[in-house]
């Protein structure tokens, strides 16, 4: 099973990184230091370290208390809700020139049903014989 990317929070005292760049909750840089310097930085100020960009050299942590790495989940979930979703459904109906009128409300309803879903619907109409 791969592993799945950890969700943002606090890492805990389990930093794979001997080197890291720090930044204080205030948002102020702290430079880089070593792994056993951040952790002890950590237990003096009672904050939490939280791993913020790691693709970089060396790994950016953050000290952070626990109302912000909230706040900071909160933000991360209401942009995730708002950003549109990769598999958009695209839902395809076609239509007779030659439709009964009960058949006709019937898919209308769908399409009104589709649309609330925020489904992209595309409808397609041809000519009876």
């Amino acid at each position: 099973q791969p592993k799945r990317k950890a969700a943002f929070g606090s890492v805990g005292r389990r930093i794979p990184y001997r080197i890291l760049h720090i930044i204080n909750q205030d948002g102020e840089s702290l430079g880089n230091m070593h792994r056993a310097e951040a952790l002890r930085l950590m237990d003096q100020h009672g904050l939490k370290l939280v791993l913020l960009r790691e693709n970089v050299e060396p790994p950016v942590y953050k000290l952070m208390t626990g109302q912000q790495i909230h706040e900071e989940q909160l933000k991360r979930a209401e942009k995730k809700k708002a950003s549109p979703k990769s598999g958009m459904y695209i839902k395809e109906l076609s239509f007779s020139s030659a439709i009964a009128t009960n058949d006709f409300e019937t898919k209308t309803k769908q399409i009104a049903q589709w649309i609330e879903k925020k489904h992209h619907v595309k409808v397609t109409i041809r000519q009876a014989k």
